[in-house]
């Protein structure tokens, strides 16, 4: 299962989505593009606004600017990750606040 957990400033995101196969997964394809997405998008405006780490075992994002801008794009790649949580129950997971 892939757990999204937002906490304060920093977004944290791990595990695999166990759709199908690695490579053929496409809820692990959807979590990767629009996290990606929002990442560049947010870069691509300010080069500060945020800082991230990619892991062995996932990515954390840390949030450094509290803009309107940086803010309305993480809230609405958190309400993407959501709606396909509503999807796929079984394979990914967003928290709020833990």
């Amino acid at each position: 299962m892939i757990l999204i957990t937002k906490k304060d400033n920093l977004i944290s995101i791990s595990g695999h989505a166990l759709y199908a196969d690695y490579g053929k997964d496409i809820v692990c394809s959807a979590v990767s593009s629009i996290v990606i997405t929002t990442i560049n998008g947010i870069i691509s405006i300010n080069d500060k606004a945020l800082k991230y780490d990619l892991k062995k075992d996932g990515l954390e994002i840390e949030i450094l600017l509290k803009d309107n801008v940086t803010l309305k794009l993480i809230d609405n790649m958190l309400d993407l990750l959501t709606d396909l949580s509503k999807n796929y129950p079984k394979n990914i997971q967003v928290k709020e606040g833990v």
